[in-house]
């Protein structure tokens, strides 16, 4: 496997614990699907779509403090979560003006 496979495998394994979390939370989760404009039921459908991993990525590094939760209950450094959106199709540092 290549080396930017193996990273883009990481950042998806990331992202799907991450949306995993995300849907765990009672306060994140409506928040999650009001800005994604995804209905709860259609998540799972959406998670195929290209950029859907990194924009639940850009979700958690949206907001600090969801950022620090995450990253402590993954057992990683903050910033692993950006270099894993920026892994993902469509990944970019758009999360960075929107905080």
């Amino acid at each position: 496997m290549q080396k930017s496979q193996a990273n883009q495998d990481h950042a998806e394994a990331l992202a799907v614990q991450a949306l995993a979390f995300v849907a765990s939370d009672p306060e994140l989760l409506p928040r999650f699907l009001a800005i994604t404009g995804i209905e709860a039921q259609h998540v799972r459908l959406a998670a195929q779509e290209p950029g859907f991993l990194a924009g639940v990525l850009q979700f958690i590094l949206a907001h600090e403090p969801t950022l620090l939760r995450f990253s402590q209950e993954a057992g990683i450094a903050p910033g692993e979560v950006g270099i894993a959106a920026r892994a993902l199709p469509l990944g970019n540092d758009d999360h960075e003006r929107s905080a």
